[in-house]
């Protein structure tokens, strides 16, 4: 039988077109970028839930709810928290001291990731689940604004809620809820400016409440619907906030602030008293999420997740002294209340002491847990008021919710909790209603993560066969295939794709079944095509298994295991900023060890270029993270960038000398920009002395910063290419983002861009010596460049996919690309830390925008991180030219190994 004959592959055929790789890169990264969110962060709200109201009366008429927006536990419980300030008291809230000492009850509300004002406002006052989610965290995507799914709140479940505070977190509560139910009072969002006192704003919120008891008295309509039952009262305190963010926690504003919301503290229950003439109102006081000690908050750091919470007044416990085993650590220990007892919470469990103490019905989807269901420690409730049977009904209807998650009818435990509470077993009713809440939050955990093995299966087979199916751009064994395959290979072929298509179908038709989500099949859909592509190609093709030498074999397997345990290293690096500086200490003194001594010898001025610019940059990961704003180090980074682009000039323009016209441009260009450096070192000054002066920012300030910043940035990609050098390409990029490492740099920074930027310079000149040196490497650089210029097609334009074929895969090219994935890395951890944006400060930004605006700072943010990387491209481009290769070839190694 005679053998099919299959298309012939000829080099420069397209079967290895580099824009398509990619194209279908760019699409896979950005859909598993998805699988994030679908693995580990599922909306926790459930449709068709029930609603279960109380047993039992109320204990409580009414229910006061502060918020000290960004507190930490610690700094409001310690005796001298701020030792460190002049002057400071020994107690800096002493009203709410002496509530947690003499008639209420206090602990710690655990706060999960993020922690962010929305969703701790959502899991305090709405829902919350336990495994360690809160709300659908897209809503990060719409800067904690808009509800991307309608939830249900213990305000929605009240008579009527009076709110007070800030426009970015009482419209959510509102949304949704009964229409008229949940009624907010705001001010503009132009008042959350960091550049004033904020405390103002938290004596706002004071005032607007003391209106609203002022028009009672005259208004008999409002007068009756605040003496109803089942009121709620939401004070929402910013400021503690805002302060944090511009002079950080220990600061003395911070510590003036608690005492500002101390004292309103006091007011607000002095208020509430005289004007309702009872003790039927409950006062909680807490707060959404703690505050780093750089002022930023958002990661699961301890300082931001411990917040105080303090409860008093009506069907509350008063104090009690501390249990056998202490309920204290080494954390409460200077709070000096050892001796009474500490009940430490999570935050959800806030919203179900509420409807608790309201009497109100269980806000579907919440899945807090009432304290007090736990018969074997005291929680808030005051059993004295409410009694042994009305907290053993109110540890059922904590039960029943959670039970209707998985089943939508009474359970059989339901129905052997209700048996006991008929026989009055109250503490036996408590522990099981107990035992169910805690298989319900298994059934539940297990629900939210059903599908979390899954997409991790996908997630790997998809990243490896990524990795592979790169890697056939690089050895590209369809161009050592033969024109003829033999029946035993198309066999094979079609095995592969019958087997791949196999089964994609079954899963689709799996997840058509299991109604998944769209997003689901397309994560399939890439391992599929990937792994059929390159088993495709390399089980069925034996050219490129010709010749095959083992101690060439030998030498890539050697190879390849010192990049898995670079690799390795680079993850540590993750959380031990120090392996970077390490990193920089082999590539700048033992790498050119392993350099012939006469390239050595001949190319000393770049090795040590190299050796000094790599010292250099290695001391930047050593230095800690939490930095204080200081203008001389900012002007001296400034001052930097403007000393390296004028001597960088001085030798470009020496290198064109006798090309006057383009030695005119490139002047013109250079010199602008170093006046734009001059100029944003100048406003930078100007502003940072009015901000810490406090005098707010200058509108001339802001406007000129905008337009310096958005000008240098943007100039560098308008400008035409025939006019630079490679260097002159890099430095036009270089001054171009000067301003950007001036205005929005806190301390060293700066002086980090121009390190940074330094020892990429440096790699370019010594990877050309490296390669010139090798044996035989110059004539292939040779033959690549005729390679490369036989690749042009009659227009003078390279033809990629003919250009790719001229350059055959060295092992240098992986160590290359293996140093380009390093700086990847040090171009954010030289700075930064593994939890993004929290690792960078928002004090500068604020010399752009004043006002809170969560979706513009992090937007600079973004763009002061990235700026590095631009660099590196630039840089990595013209490394790749260089070298005399075809365009992406090197890009083409570092996609393959980048996922790793």
């Amino acid at each position: 039988m005679t053998p099919k004959v299959s298309p012939a592959y000829t080099p420069g055929s397209p079967n290895y077109n580099v824009a398509k790789l990619l194209l279908i890169g760019l699409a896979f990264h950005l859909v598993y970028i998805g699988s994030v969110f679908d693995c580990y962060f599922k909306s926790p709200v459930v449709n068709g839930m029930n609603n279960y109201g109380y047993q039992t009366s109320a204990a409580a008429k009414r229910l006061v709810l502060i918020v000290g927006d960004g507190l930490r536990a610690d700094l409001l419980f310690s005796l001298n928290a701020f030792r460190d300030i002049a002057e400071s008291p020994k107690v800096v809230a002493p009203y709410l001291r002496s509530i947690a000492e003499t008639r209420g009850a206090f602990g710690i509300s655990h706060t999960r990731v993020p922690t962010e004002s929305r969703p701790g406002h959502v899991a305090i006052i709405g829902k919350f689940i336990r495994s360690g989610m809160y709300e659908d965290v897209s809503a990060v995507t719409k800067g904690w604004k808009t509800n991307p799914v309608d939830f249900d709140s213990v305000f929605n479940q009240s008579s009527s809620t009076y709110s007070f505070g800030s426009p970015d977190i009482l419209p959510m509560f509102a949304k949704g809820a009964t229409p008229g139910k949940v009624k907010a009072w705001s001010y503009d969002e132009e008042e959350e400016d960091f550049t004033k006192d904020a405390t103002a704003l938290d004596i706002w919120v004071l005032d607007q409440m003391k209106i609203l008891f002022a028009n009672a008295t005259a208004n008999s309509s409002l007068s009756s619907e605040l003496h109803s039952d089942k009121i709620v009262f939401f004070l929402h305190l910013l400021g503690l906030d805002t302060t944090g963010h511009s002079y950080r926690p220990h600061s003395k504003e911070y510590m003036k602030n608690i005492q500002v919301v101390d004292s309103i503290v006091r007011e607000t229950e002095k208020l509430v008293n005289d004007f309702y003439g009872d003790e039927d109102t409950a006062f909680i006081f807490t707060a959404d999420h703690g505050m780093s000690v750089i002022g930023n908050h958002g990661d699961g750091h301890p300082d931001n997740t411990r917040t105080p919470l303090i409860a008093w007044g009506r069907g509350i416990r008063g104090p009690l002294p501390d249990s056998k085993i202490s309920s204290h650590d080494v954390y409460s220990k200077p709070w000096n209340l050892g001796h009474l007892f500490r009940r430490d919470v999570e935050q959800a469990d806030i919203a179900a002491l509420m409807a608790a103490l309201l009497g109100i019905n269980w806000p579907v989807n919440s899945v807090g847990v009432l304290p007090d269901v736990d018969a074997q420690s005291p929680g808030y409730l005051n059993p004295s008021i409410l009694g042994e049977e009305a907290i053993a009904r109110t540890a059922l209807t904590n039960a029943k919710p959670l039970s209707n998650v998985t089943t939508t009818e009474d359970t059989p435990q339901i129905f052997n909790i209700n048996l006991l509470i008929a026989e009055k077993q109250w503490d036996a009713a408590r522990r099981a209603s107990f035992d169910l809440i805690q298989q319900s939050l298994l059934g539940l955990h297990y629900l939210q993560t059903y599908d979390r093995l899954m997409i991790r299966a996908f997630v790997t087979a998809a990243y490896l066969g990524w990795a592979a199916y790169a890697s056939l751009f690089l050895f590209r064994p369809l161009d050592y295939t033969t024109s003829v395959l033999k029946p035993s290979n198309q066999d094979i072929r079609k095995a592969l794709n019958a087997g791949s298509w196999t089964i994609l179908a079954a899963f689709w038709l799996s997840f058509s079944v299991q109604r998944s989500p769209w997003s689901f099949y397309v994560y399939i859909t890439f391992p599929c095509y990937f792994w059929n592509q390159f088993l495709s190609q390399v089980v069925t093709t034996s050219g490129i298994l010709i010749n095959f030498n083992w101690r060439k074999g030998a030498l890539v397997l050697v190879n390849s295991s010192l990049v898995v345990v670079a690799l390795f290293g680079m993850v540590v690096g993750y959380t031990h900023r120090s392996v970077w500086s390490i990193g920089f200490g082999i590539l700048g003194l033992a790498w050119p060890l392993s350099w012939n001594p006469d390239v050595r010898a001949a190319h000393w001025r770049s090795l040590t270029f190299w050796t000094v610019s790599c010292l250099a940059t290695s001391v930047f990961p050593l230095l800690s993270v939490d930095k204080s704003e200081s203008l001389v180090t900012i002007m001296i980074g400034g001052s930097a960038v403007i000393m390296t682009g004028s001597f960088a000039t001085w030798q470009i323009l020496l290198s064109v000398k006798e090309q006057k016209t383009r030695k005119s441009l490139l002047r013109i260009f250079f010199n602008n920009k170093v006046i734009l450096v001059c100029i944003t070192m100048s406003i930078t000054a100007s502003s940072v002395r009015e901000l810490q002066a406090k005098r707010g920012l200058p509108f001339l300030n802001q406007s000129a910063g905008w337009i310096i910043l958005v000008t240098s940035s943007v100039f560098p990609f308008m400008v035409r290419t025939k006019v630079h050098t490679k260097y002159s390409k890099i430095l036009m990029y270089f001054l171009g983002f000067g301003p950007c490492f001036v205005i929005l740099s806190i301390s060293v920074e700066g002086l980090f861009f121009v390190a940074y930027s330094a020892v990429l310079v440096a790699w370019i000149q010594v990877e050309k010596a490296v390669r010139l040196s090798h044996s035989g490497h110059a004539d292939s650089i040779s033959a690549n460049s005729k390679g490369q210029d036989a690749s042009k097609d009659r227009t003078g334009k390279t033809n990629l996919a003919q250009a790719a074929v001229a350059h055959k895969f060295q092992m240098d090219d992986l160590r290359i690309a293996l140093f380009f994935l390093f700086f990847v890395q040090v171009g954010f951890f030289g700075t930064g830390k593994l939890c993004i944006l929290r690792s960078f400060y928002l004090a500068p930004v604020y010399r752009l925008i004043p006002i809170f605006n969560p979706f513009y700072m992090s937007s600079l943010l973004v763009f002061k991180i990235i700026a590095p990387y631009i660099m590196l491209s630039v840089s990595f481009a013209v490394l790749n030219d260089s070298l005399n290769l075809p365009p992406f070839s090197l890009l083409l190694v570092a996609l393959t190994i980048t996922d790793g």
